[in-house]
């Protein structure tokens, strides 16, 4: 991070300085150590958004439909997030996941995951009973569960300070307070208006997060999709109770949504997280509940998609107003899995907002999505697993602009 201006000319500029951004200038730095890059933040820090208001799962790649790019950088990036924490010397630990079905009803869902875990390629995954469940978590409870060995958990706002230092040591600035208000291209480059003057550069790769749309829209890419925030909160677990839970468990997904339902990880700082609720959230950045943006909130009511969204998922959405309205409720989710775990064992955790694309029709876009407007790129459809899938991200995105530029 830099108080210096950004340039008036550069080869590269990255807007957003997430963990997927910051991920984008690096390999761009590594594919041409002469190309001059800077990276532009409208926050006065790195990583304040999704990067800083999660879990910290680094996830296995199970979820995710064969084929699709989720599925594919999930798993690359999780190998390459290892290796390069180890690196840079950034904790972080394989504790393992178990994704437990709880009757006989989840075990066809059950089924479907294995088998999309066995095709995605996720290392180690097996199928264990439930006298292997309890060796593996011993107040987990279920008639089956698929163990993930290689999930892991890790401190991403830590990962992204680690990505800012090797971009500080390779000569690449990151310039935060500089939020980017308008582009406009011009006969060789693209012009980048911001809070400190504008910027001129062959291109541009736009990681904007919860703003995506909106940088891709001004840049003249269609409005569809629309990104819609979903508020999520954590409740922990008390310290004397962090026992209940070795490393993370899981329910078995709806596989028609993107969202994971209440579970239980425990964090590299030693919290065990029971969550996150998933609630329609009034501003993208909502880490309170008091914080209401009025152009984020009508956004989000005029957009014709999360009208159609909400009459299909209604039912979802009045379970979640529910683990909204009574922590017991929430805690009863989350004791199908651990049924050792009360009320009295959770206290209040934090909250983060998922930056959900949602198209015209009303469908939640469940894999990574990309807009091209002029002489940039931008990527619309970035949660989870995104923080786990950056660097893998990053390589598909930079060798997509530059082999297009030869």
């Amino acid at each position: 991070m830099t108080a210096l201006d950004p340039p008036g000319r550069c080869d590269a500029v990255v807007v957003g300085a997430g963990i997927v951004g910051l991920a984008v200038a690096r390999t761009l730095r590594s594919r041409d150590p002469d190309m001059s890059i800077c990276v532009l933040e409208k926050e006065q820090g790195i990583g304040l958004h999704q990067t800083s208001h999660n879990s910290g799962v680094i996830h296995g790649g199970i979820y995710y439909e064969p084929g699709s790019l989720k599925a594919r950088l999930c798993v690359e990036g999780a190998r390459e997030l290892y290796e390069f924490c180890e690196r840079r010397g950034v904790d972080v630990e394989r504790c393992g996941k178990v994704v437990v079905a709880v009757d006989d009803g989840e075990l066809v869902r059950l089924d479907e995951l294995e088998r999309r875990g066995r095709a995605n390629g996720v290392p180690g995954l097996r199928r264990v009973d439930a006298d292997e469940l309890r060796e593996l978590e011993p107040h987990a409870a279920g008639v089956a569960a698929l163990h993930s060995p290689a999930t892991g958990t890790v401190d991403f706002a830590a990962v992204a300070r680690a990505m800012a230092e090797e971009l500080r040591e390779a000569a690449v600035d990151v310039h935060t307070g500089c939020a980017v208000a308008a582009t406009r291209p011009t006969a060789r480059e693209l012009r980048i208006f911001h809070d400190r003057g504008a910027t001129d550069a062959r291109f541009a790769i736009f990681c904007a997060g919860a703003w995506s749309d909106r940088m891709a829209v001004r840049g003249g890419a269609p409005a569809d999709p629309v990104i819609v925030p979903f508020r999520g909160a954590y409740l922990k677990l008390r310290e004397e109770r962090r026992a209940l839970v070795r490393g993370h468990v899981y329910p078995v997904p709806d596989p028609a949504l993107p969202f994971l339902g209440v579970h239980l990880t425990r964090h590299i700082s030693g919290d065990v997280l029971v969550g996150p609720s998933a609630l329609l959230a009034p501003a993208r950045d909502a880490y309170r509940l008091v914080r209401v943006r009025p152009r984020d909130l009508a956004t989000t009511v005029t957009w014709p998609g999360t009208w159609r969204m909400a009459r299909r998922w209604w039912r979802t959405g009045c379970t979640e107003l529910g683990y909204a309205a009574s922590r017991s409720r929430f805690v009863r989710a989350a004791a199908r899995l651990v049924p050792e775990l009360t009320p009295a064992d959770v206290q209040p955790g934090f909250a983060g907002v998922r930056a959900q694309a949602v198209s015209r029709a009303g469908k939640l876009v469940d894999d990574f999505a990309f807009s091209r407007t002029e002489r940039a790129l931008h990527v619309r459809n970035s949660p989870s697993p995104a923080a786990t899938s950056a660097l893998a991200i990053a390589r598909v995105v930079v060798a997509d602009v530059l082999d297009e530029r030869r």
